[in-house]
């Protein structure tokens, strides 16, 4: 009786040490607001100024 006792608690405290831990939540989302459209219209201004070129030059 003792024996039957120790193996079916056995078995049972295996099953638990061996389970998978649940899934993990979800992933806390980045916000992205006005700040990425600046930085947006500050790069496209940048690369129009630099492919435009200086006026200067072109009258030398």
């Amino acid at each position: 009786m003792r024996c039957s006792v120790l193996l079916i608690n056995l078995l049972i405290f295996t099953e638990l040490v061996l389970a998978q831990p649940g899934l993990p939540g979800d992933p806390a989302q980045a916000p992205i607001d006005g700040g990425l459209g600046l930085l947006a219209a500050a790069g496209g201004a940048y690369a129009y100024k630099k492919l435009r070129g200086n006026k200067n030059d072109e009258l030398d």
